[in-house]
This record gives structure tokens, C-alpha cells and sequence, in this order.
């Protein structure tokens, strides 16, 4: 027989253990609420849906070839080459290279055999190959880019490179300013406290891998206190070729760049018809030429379209060097080369890679030898008043001044970084 006291206690134990549950399910959820299983995240890419394939991502290695990719994800060779011949005119399997990435899509079954190859030709585009049936193909794929406008603004304190540099710009959009500027501003003149303001575009995939640049919208250079506007603008809207004016509708491009070299250059010698050469024992040799020293290596470019008529070779003198023939009127050579990228009879265009910067021939350092001809007489090319290129039709004057407007009050109300002011006043 249970005792009163005994009675008691397990009273208390039954109303304390109702008490817990009670606060059990209050804590937690109902008793009656249905567990449900997470739904799986659909994920797409390249066209394909992830989900209904196993998925391999890996690198090529050094020695590794399609075939061998495939056969080690069950591909048998009969079918590696029937891929091989049905692509060939899309994709050339005998040039995949070590350290780029690639994807496989293999079934999702026991075999788990390869149906799709994905060759990453870059950040933004890639090859397709699909195999999963009888019928093959293959085709680019390039990912949805999205076009992000940006604004900059910088202060020279050595050189252009450097001040791009500092404000953490790639090197690509370095070249399109000086491609932009090549015609009217002298790089090598840049001073200390120029200043410069830039609208440009920024290219991305999946919202935030950076894939390059885009167009330069507008960009201004202050420089020796004057005010350098350009704005890309298309004149013809047939060609649709863009170019590049100033505020009251000049182009900026002219019909021979300021240098065969873009802009990492130094002039270590200028044209001068009584210069003494310490080469030819400090006796007075007239330089018929503009000497513009940089690194060996360095791309030296056609200033003009025009003909080749000269691409040879003088052990003394020249050295490695091309003569371009643009009209009746100029002609220029390029002296010194360590290569040449042209041949004779040959029309290259503005800004095309003739050769490179050597110390062929007669020289005592890296540079290329810069010969201007005006009606067959070598002359400064400096002082030589230049033909521009053809102007802005009087009839788009109205609609190019328009399109300009905002830009130019975009540019206008750019502001320059204090901090960089700031850490230059430290220094």
C-alpha cells in the first residue's frame, strides 16, 4: 500500500512534468505542424540546367588532350573522333590549352558518362559541345554582360601610367585614353598637377567578375592650363564607325599621330642639322631624325596609313628599319628596329605594329629613329603644320552640340580626390 506521503510526491512529479510539457511546446513548434523538406535551388548555366547532371569542374593539365578528358569520363575513342571531325569547323579539339578551366555535365546515372563539354575560352565566353544524342554540335556561348558607367578623376604627379595606376585602373584603359589624346597632347610633356576626368564603361558577368572595358563616353584633360575636352560621338550613322571631337566639333584625330610610339617614351634627341655626335667622335653630323628611346621590345606603330615601299635590313646605319609612303607629299622611316612586322608592297593603317624597339645598326641605346619627308626633303616633323582628319559636317554641328551638353556638364562636376591631394602633400 502507497503511504499519504508517497501519494504526494507523486502528485507533484505528475503536475511538474505537465508543467515542462506545456513549456516544451510553447518553446517549440505545434505538435501538429507538418515538417515539409527543403526544395532544392534550380541552378542554370551555359543554357543547361545544373540539376539533372553530375557536375565536374577542372583544369587542363600539361599533356592533357580532349580525347583524353573524355575517355577518362567514359567516352570511348569511335566517339571522341566522331565529335572530333563533326566540330572541327566550330572548335578545333587539338588546340585546348593546359590551365584553362572547363566543365563536364555527366548523367546522373551508374555510368555517370560525359554528355556535355564546356571549354571556358574566358571570363565572359566559352565552347559548347554537346554529345548527349545523335546529333552533335557545338556553338559559343557568351554570358549576359552587364554595362556599368563609371567616373574617375586624377592628378599627373610622374606620368599617366602611374596616376591610372594609383586610382587601381587596368593598364587597358590606360591605352584607350592615349589612343583617344594621340593626335593633340604629347604624353612625354605631361606636367606635374595635370589633371585629367574620365566617363567610361565597366564590363560584368554574374553581377561582379569584371570582364574589361567598354566605350570612353567623354574625358578631359587639363593640361599646361588648357582645357582638353573629348567626346565619342558617331557621325555616320550608316558606317556607324565612332570618333572623337572636342567641344566645338573638331576631330581629334589628325592624319599623323604625334609618335610612332604610344606614350612610355622618352625624346632623347630632337632633329637638329648641327648636332655634334659623341658616336662619330663629337664631330657635327646633322640628325635628320627624332629619337624616341624606350625599352627593346617596346611596339612602334605606323603614324599614318600608307605603303610599305622599304623593309630591309643595314648592318651600319639603319639597322632594322621600314620606309611608309602615306602620299605625293610625306613619307616617314623607322629606324633601328630588333624586328620588323611588315614587308614591301604591303598598306598598313594608322596605328598598325610595323616592328619593335631595338639597337640595330649605329646607335648607343634602345630607340627607334623617327625620319619625317615632306616633298622628298627630310624635315622637323614637329614643326610641320599637319592635315587633320575630315571635320564635322556643318549639319551635324546642331546635333552633335546637344548630345555633348550633359556630358560636358557631367565632366564639369567630377570632383578630384582629396585623399590623393592629401597623401601627395605628405610625401
Amino acid at each position: 500500500m502507497i503511504g499519504p506521503t508517497k501519494n504526494f510526491l507523486l502528485v507533484l512529479l505528475c503536475i511538474s512534468i505537465f508543467i515542462s510539457c506545456g513549456k516544451d511546446q510553447k518553446k517549440g513548434a505545434p505538435i501538429n505542424e507538418k515538417i515539409q523538406a527543403s526544395i532544392p535551388k534550380i541552378i542554370y548555366e551555359f543554357g543547361y540546367k545544373l540539376n539533372n547532371y553530375k557536375v565536374i569542374k577542372d583544369t587542363i593539365d600539361s599533356g592533357e588532350s580532349f580525347g583524353i578528358i573524355l575517355d577518362r569520363h567514359h567516352v570511348f575513342y569511335p566517339k571522341i573522333n566522331e565529335i572530333a571531325k563533326k566540330i572541327k569547323d566550330t572548335f578545333d579539339v587539338r588546340r585546348v590549352r593546359a590551365g584553362k578551366p572547363y566543365m563536364i555535365l555527366a548523367s546522373k546515372d551508374s555510368t555517370e558518362t560525359a554528355q556535355v563539354f564546356i571549354y571556358k575560352d574566358s571570363k565572359a565566353t566559352a565552347t559548347v559541345v554537346d554529345f548527349r544524342d545523335s546529333i552533335i554540335r557545338a556553338y559559343k556561348y557568351r554570358k549576359p554582360i552587364k554595362v556599368i558607367e563609371k567616373e574617375v578623376a586624377g592628378k599627373i604627379y610622374s606620368t599617366l601610367s602611374e596616376a591610372m595606376d594609383s586610382l587601381h585602373l587596368n593598364p587597358n584603359l590606360t591605352y584607350d585614353v592615349a589612343d583617344i589624346y594621340a593626335w593633340t597632347l604629347d604624353f612625354y610633356k605631361l606636367q606635374k598637377g595635370d589633371q585629367f576626368k574620365l566617363i567610361y564603361e565597366e564590363k560584368f558577368i554574374d553581377d561582379s567578375v569584371f570582364v574589361g572595358y567598354g566605350r570612353v563616353k567623354a574625358a578631359h584633360f587639363n593640361h599646361n592650363k588648357r582645357d582638353l575636352y573629348a567626346f565619342r560621338f558617331v557621325p555616320d550613322s550608316i558606317k556607324k564607325i565612332p570618333e572623337y571631337y572636342d567641344e566645338d566639333g573638331n576631330m581629334l584625330r589628325s592624319q599623323f599621330l604625334r609618335s610612332p610610339i604610344k606614350f612610355q617614351y622618352r625624346v632623347s634627341s630632337r632633329y637638329n642639322l648641327k648636332r655634334r655626335i659623341a658616336y662619330y667622335g663629337n664631330k657635327i653630323k646633322p640628325h635628320k631624325g627624332t629619337d624616341f628611346a624606350a625599352k627593346v621590345g617596346t611596339p612602334i606603330m605606323a603614324t599614318a596609313s600608307g605603303t610599305v615601299t622599304e623593309s630591309a635590313y643595314r648592318k651600319r646605319g639603319n639597322g632594322h628599319y621600314v620606309k611608309i609612303k602615306h602620299n605625293n607629299i610625306y613619307s616617314t622611316q623607322y629606324l633601328h628596329m630588333k624586328r620588323r612586322n611588315v614587308r614591301r608592297g604591303q598598306y598598313v593603317k594608322q596605328g598598325d605594329i610595323i616592328g619593335w624597339v631595338g639597337m640595330t645598326g649605329s646607335t648607343a641605346g634602345p630607340h627607334v629613329c623617327y625620319r619625317f619627308w615632306k616633298y622628298g626633303v627630310q624635315v622637323d616633323p614637329f614643326k610641320q603644320k599637319l592635315p587633320s582628319a575630315k571635320p564635322l559636317k556643318k549639319s551635324l554641328k546642331p546635333t552633335f552640340l546637344k548630345f555633348i551638353e550633359p556630358l560636358k556638364n557631367q565632366l564639369n562636376t567630377i570632383e578630384y580626390p582629396k585623399e590623393q591631394i592629401q597623401l601627395v602633400a605628405q610625401n
